[in-house]
């Protein structure tokens, strides 16, 4: 996937496809929140084995009950289609609750 940054319609345009998530400072960014810390990092965890799948890393925030990511193609200078992807991918994720651990 080519890494060219995005010009600002184009981030707008890709943003309706994506739940709650903003472009803030060349990035693109999400807050989540969860029941405790555990699970915090259980979803961090899941989303970092795919950030190295792609080969691409998101800027994450996380604590008791939260994980914000930051997601920018530096090399490039800003937002580009392969941060779209990552951004999809932890959308996905979040949906489909493989992320949660075992009781």
């Amino acid at each position: 996937m080519e890494r060219k940054k995005l010009s600002d319609e184009e981030i707008e345009n890709s943003l309706a496809d994506l739940n709650d998530w903003e472009a803030e400072n060349g990035n693109l960014k999400k807050h989540f929140e969860f029941k405790n810390f555990a699970e915090s990092l259980a979803f961090i965890n899941r989303v970092g084995a795919i950030a190295e799948k792609l080969d691409h890393h998101p800027d994450i925030l996380f604590g008791w009950d939260y994980a914000e990511f930051f997601i920018t193609t530096h090399d490039a200078g800003g937002i580009t289609a392969q941060d779209f992807a990552l951004a999809k991918e932890i959308n996905n994720l979040m949906e489909n609750g493989k992320w949660k651990m075992e009781n």
